[in-house]
């Protein structure tokens, strides 16, 4: 992270130096993943239900990673030339290059599942003090509940493989449910994968290893390719544990965490208050409150489990 923020420094004030004339306000939208991953149409009803219309009353301006971090750090550039009025990103690395390329123009965080002082983005969540506000959750909480959750699901869990993302995952995070593990009597095993091609050789990897279950580590690149990790694991036949209710919906097993689409839409507020004239120093970092819990129960069966009563009836949404 610290190399990326250092890498779009040079960019950034000739980004700002010419943005383009336009009539309509412009929001940038920077994403991490590919379009349908990210869960844009929500954002898109939080704006109309507050009388943005886009291409009506309100310009977007899409720039889509593909899951290449590398190429964030140009795209934020790029929405900072053509002249946006705010900046929309989701995820610690997005927000990182979207700060490195404006210091002026505000940024909204749709959604970011880390602590966002601890990572440097801004003062304090009650007083951002920059340019920078939006929604954020803790990765670590969501993480150590998810460890709970599988072990509760799976009596007598003790081989469990933590596959993680290098490039897009705090120490922090892990650092959290690996010592939650050790206080559920879990052995966690750590499986790194950087790219979409080592997929294969984690879950191989993990079989190889009599793993019993996988938490998929919370990270915006593995939401990015999730129906390559759920394929596997079913290929595998390994249980496993999700942060979004998506890779449930997409034939995962189980998944607890913040309702994405619930973030992204209340992002539209800040956006909305921002073209009113509102600064980001001045408009607390809010956290969510929703969090939900799916169960594929058809997954399940292929598995060959039963899931305690404890943890159905604690489901917010079951899938037959």
């Amino acid at each position: 992270m610290a190399a990326l923020a250092g890498s779009v420094v040079a960019t950034r004030l000739a980004a700002e130096a010419q943005p383009a004339a336009k009539q309509r306000p412009r929001i940038g939208f920077l994403a991490n993943a590919s379009p349908g991953v990210e869960p844009i149409d929500a954002f898109r009803e939080g704006l109309r239900e507050r009388g943005w219309v886009e291409g009506r009353t309100v310009e977007i301006e899409y720039r889509w990673a593909g899951a290449d971090y590398e190429r964030l750090p140009s795209l934020a550039a790029d929405l900072v030339r053509i002249g946006s009025d705010v900046v929309v990103v989701s995820g610690t690395v997005g927000t990182l290059a979207a700060r490195g390329a404006t210091g002026r123009i505000p940024i909204v965080i749709a959604a970011i599942l880390t602590d966002p002082v601890a990572a440097g983005l801004v003062k304090s969540l009650a007083h951002p003090g920059g340019n920078i506000t939006g929604r954020a959750a803790s990765g670590e909480d969501i993480a150590t509940k998810q460890l709970q959750l599988l072990s509760e699901t799976l009596p007598g869990l003790t081989r469990l493989v933590l596959l993680w993302n290098l490039r897009s995952a705090r120490r922090t995070t892990l650092d959290a449910v690996t010592a939650a593990a050790q206080t559920l009597g879990l052995r966690p095993r750590l499986i790194q994968m950087r790219e979409a091609g080592e997929a294969e050789a984690a879950f191989r990897k993990a079989r190889e290893g009599r793993a019993q279950a996988i938490h998929v580590m919370p990270s915006p690149f593995f939401n990015a390719y999730r129906r390559v990790l759920i394929n596997l694991a079913a290929r595998y036949h390994l249980p496993a544990m999700y942060e979004f209710r998506d890779y449930v919906r997409d034939g995962g097993l189980m998944s607890y965490g913040v309702s994405l689409e619930d973030m992204f839409r209340r992002s539209a507020g800040y956006v909305d208050r921002i073209l009113k004239g509102a600064h980001p120093a001045d408009m607390p970092i809010e956290q969510p409150t929703k969090f939900e819990l799916v169960i594929n129960l058809k997954t399940a069966q292929a598995l060959g489990l039963t899931i305690p009563p404890s943890v159905l009836g604690r489901a917010d949404e079951l899938i037959q």
